[in-house]
């Protein structure tokens, strides 16, 4: 399960790049930060609300102003087309313990719409769940 997480949340960048509204939402966001499942973040560029590099994490010497990673199977949770109660947002899976959000949190919080509807990309594209 991990190999297809890290799939799934390779393709965000393209689901994104198809989504103008967030894009558009995210318009004043200019961030480094840390995203992904737990086993494998990536460091995540994001300009004016779009991610212009995604690169595996770790990078020697690159910063980042915050962090959000989960379990892989937080993430396979939180793709299912009806997730369950708990597992469906990014601060409940926090207050599970399946996440961790750490850094600056101010442009996290700032733009939290964003980032929610950010990782819940793979959701629209993962009609079975994750596999």
């Amino acid at each position: 399960m991990p190999d297809a997480i890290v799939a799934k949340f390779k393709a965000i960048p393209d689901l994104l790049a198809r989504d103008g509204a967030l894009i558009a939402r995210g318009r004043w966001l200019d961030v480094d930060c840390l995203l992904g499942p737990s086993t494998q973040p990536f460091h995540v560029a994001i300009r004016a609300g779009q991610i212009v590099d995604m690169t595996p994490a770790p990078v020697l010497m690159r910063s980042w102003r915050f962090a959000y990673r989960a379990t892989p199977a937080a993430f396979a949770a939180h793709w299912q087309p009806m997730p369950p109660a708990g597992w469906h947002d990014l601060l409940a899976l926090t207050k599970r313990g399946e996440a961790t959000l750490e850094g600056d949190l101010h442009p996290f919080m700032a733009h939290l719409q964003y980032f929610k509807d950010l990782l819940a990309l793979p959701r629209q594209n993962n009609p079975k769940g994750v596999s």
